[in-house]
Parts: C-alpha cells; sequence; structure tokens
C-alpha cells in the first residue's frame, strides 16, 4: 500500500496526541543543551523536536502535491480533514492549547493550501487541448 493519498502530518498529530494525554509530556521542558562556539547554551524542548520534525514531513507533503493523479484529491481531501480535526481539538480540548499544538496547526494548514495551490498551478501547466498535450508556461 502507498502513502500517497495518506496525509503525513498524522504522524505528528498522532505523537502529540500519544505523548501529551498518554505521558504527560511538557512540551516546553528542555531536553538538554548544547554549548555553542560562541559560548550560549542552545537549549531544545521536545515541542522544539516536534515541530522540526513536522516542518520536513511539511516538505515531504509539498512535493507528494506537485503529483498528478486520482490520489492526489483524497490526499488533499484527507489533509483537510486532518485540519479540521486539529482546529476542533485545539479549541476544544485542554491539553492542546498549547504553543505547540498550535504552530502543528500552522504546519496542517500551509500543508491545505499548499497541496491544493500547488496542484492547480501543475495541472494549469499540463493543460490538454483536442488530444494534444501543451504546456503551458
Amino acid at each position: 500500500m502507498s502513502l500517497v493519498g495518506i496525509p503525513l502530518l498524522i504522524i505528528s498529530f498522532a505523537i502529540y496526541n500519544m505523548l501529551a494525554f498518554l505521558l504527560g509530556i511538557e512540551w516546553t521542558k528542555q531536553t538538554g543543551a548544547i554549548q555553542m562556539v560562541s559560548g550560549a547554551p542552545w537549549s531544545l524542548s521536545y515541542g522544539d523536536i516536534l515541530v522540526s520534525a513536522s516542518v520536513l514531513i511539511l516538505f515531504v507533503e509539498m512535493v507528494k502535491a506537485t503529483r498528478l493523479n486520482s490520489r492526489t484529491i483524497i490526499d488533499h481531501t484527507l489533509s483537510t480533514v486532518l485540519f479540521i480535526g486539529m482546529l476542533i481539538e485545539f479549541l476544544l480540548v485542554q491539553k492542546a492549547a498549547t504553543g505547540t499544538f498550535f504552530v502543528l496547526l500552522i504546519i496542517s494548514f500551509v500543508d491545505v493550501i499548499g497541496g491544493f495551490t500547488i496542484s492547480i498551478r501543475a495541472a494549469q501547466r499540463d493543460v490538454n487541448v483536442e488530444g494534444v498535450e501543451k504546456v503551458v508556461a
């Protein structure tokens, strides 16, 4: 089974919910610090790690949006459903009212809007006129 039709950002959503509800993770808790060459300490929180991974997943989602096939529509629809679910959770669930979840929500929104926009632009470049394929620049 191919993952083309599944929004990969569901991974971030699932990880957030599992860690927040099952383990009670505090998203602002520092995981460690690294001494930089400048002498300043650089610290990461659990939320920083999850958001960073989600941005990388968003890149993969944007690459998936450039494909034009029937699964793309399913992927966009499921991404929209995921965004709506995340929005409802953010508004109604106390453990989701964090800065980390809000950034994940924004990343999901960019996935929805960016996915539709990229797919529309890619489709405009591939116009079929009377059986002859024409590339529009």
